[in-house]
């Protein structure tokens, strides 16, 4: 590489949407230091891997492009390999061993140290690690550990330019038995609302319209100002909640225990943010609950879900679920069909349980049920969940909703067609709607006329404007309507 050759890197996102996140920050610092994107892995002076370590295929999935690149490592010995999150934060010792060729594991708290990590290997040719400390020391000191960072935003790297994610705290202290995030991700550590307030003024100067609050618990946001205010979240909606540019505000993931009567009363009260909570029940059976170490009972959640119901109407509500827990009987299985037929979730997003080293619950139980049946009873739930999703969608038939114009949806991307392309977005309650439209309108706030439903999508038409007087009236005028099935 001659000295005015700009550097390349490449990244690759495994996990959640703080990982996506992770990767924006990560990027942001490495433009500073005059990198550039690439697409291509081999062509690039730095690769990095962003990992998760929640399911056993996301880490395989890592190992395998590993593997894949180790004869170009022996080719270009130049190219710096980074494992950067959770995987590296867990299993720094056993990438070490599986893939020696990695130049940089660097773990979820440090990712703001890269860029000298970067300089370390390329002055002293030798392999470096960046951990934080792991949970048996005293929490002050695993808190120092988790360095922050500014928040360096590169919009290239979101999946829509209008719409972004804001880290509002890291870390969890539930220690549910099959999560892994508390040894990875640290304790709880909820940011000051006057820096998450600035970054989303920056936010929405860049012209991001829907902003996403993430935490792993993201109701449990708890932080004291200096002035001796608690912000809970609530608070911090209330806060951002005028933030001149910004149309939509979303917050995940939610933990049941923490749904607060104020943060619901925040939610009815401020037109701007989505009627739309995910709050994840993971089993209807209270013996399974237990042994996940979840906190509530059944009898609690169903009480939360009619509770946030009736403070906030026309909520949706999403939900997650691990099916084949250690101990999960048929009886306790049926449990849960049990409360997702009664809860009417929006959607729910079904897992079958991977035992993960490192947890409580690979330490406590054996992982006793067959793969065979896992996915039965993964299968078996999701189409319970579809036929409900499919009852629930009909109440939108005949209904005007307001949607955020996110693009194509993915049948579009996939067609050469001429005239108008159908476009995707979602609606304050965060269901997914397809119609009909010109690609002008993507990323802003219009109004589509619901004609049909399907399990996981609302079809309709746009209501159009149109000038009477030099003012604007909604017409009745609507473009053609979107052709059925569509698969987005």
């Amino acid at each position: 590489m001659t000295p005015n050759q700009a550097k390349k890197l490449y990244i690759e996102t495994v996990g959640c949407q703080m990982n996506v996140l992770d990767s924006e920050l990560v990027v942001g610092s490495l433009r500073r230091q005059g990198y550039v994107l690439t697409s291509e892995e081999t062509d690039a002076d730095v690769i990095l891997f962003n990992t998760c370590s929640v399911r056993q295929h996301a880490e395989d999935k890592i190992y395998s492009a590993l593997g894949r690149l180790r004869r170009h490592k022996r080719s270009h010995p130049e190219t710096l390999i980074g494992v950067l999150g959770c995987m590296a934060q867990k299993d720094q010792e056993l990438i070490r061993r599986r893939a020696p060729h990695v130049d940089i594991v660097c773990g979820t708290g440090q990712l703001a140290r890269l860029p000298e990590l970067i300089d370390e290997v390329r002055r002293t040719g030798k392999p470096t690690m960046a951990l934080s400390l792991d949970r048996t020391e005293s929490r002050h000191e695993v808190e120092a550990s988790f360095e922050s960072y500014d928040p360096l935003r590169d919009p290239s790297m979101r999946p829509s330019p209008f719409q972004a994610s804001v880290r509002i705290m890291i870390g969890c202290d539930k220690f549910c038995t099959y999560c892994i995030v508390p040894s990875v991700r640290g304790p709880e550590q909820s940011r000051p609302p006057a820096h998450i307030a600035a970054e989303v003024r920056q936010l929405a100067a860049e012209g991001c319209k829907e902003i996403t609050l993430l935490g792993q618990t993201v109701n449990s946001y708890k932080h004291q100002a200096g002035d001796g205010r608690q912000y809970r979240l609530g608070d911090l909606l209330a806060l951002i909640h005028d933030t001149q540019g910004i149309e939509r505000i979303k917050f995940i993931t939610n933990f049941p225990r923490d749904m607060s009567d104020d943060l619901l009363d925040a939610v009815r009260d401020l037109p701007r943010v989505s009627k739309y909570l995910h709050v994840p029940a993971q089993s209807g059976c209270n013996d399974v609950l237990r042994r996940m170490k979840r906190l509530y009972t059944v009898e609690f959640y169903r009480d939360m879900l009619a509770r946030s119901r009736d403070k906030v109407p026309g909520v949706a509500i999403s939900s997650d679920f691990i099916v084949g827990f250690p101990g999960e009987s048929e009886e306790s299985f049926q449990r849960t069909c049990d409360l997702v037929r009664d809860a009417g979730f929006k959607n729910s997003y079904i897992f079958k349980y991977s035992p993960r080293p490192g947890t409580k619950g690979h330490e406590m139980f054996a992982d006793d049920i067959p793969e065979e049946v896992k996915r039965r009873r993964n299968n078996d739930l999701l189409a319970v969940q579809n036929q409900r999703s499919q009852e629930d969608n009909r109440r939108f038939q005949g209904q005007r909703v307001r949607v955020l114009v996110e693009g194509p949806s993915k049948t579009a991307l996939k067609s050469d067609s001429p005239g108008p392309r159908q476009l995707t977005g979602r609606s304050c309650t965060d269901h997914i709607v397809v119609f009909d439209g010109n690609e002008r309108r993507t990323g802003r706030m219009i109004e589509v006329d619901i004609e049909e439903t399907s399990a996981l999508t609302l079809f309709g038409r746009v209501v159009t404007e149109e000038r009477i007087g030099g003012d604007v009236a909604a017409a009745s005028v609507r473009e053609s309507r979107v052709s059925l099935p569509v698969v987005i």
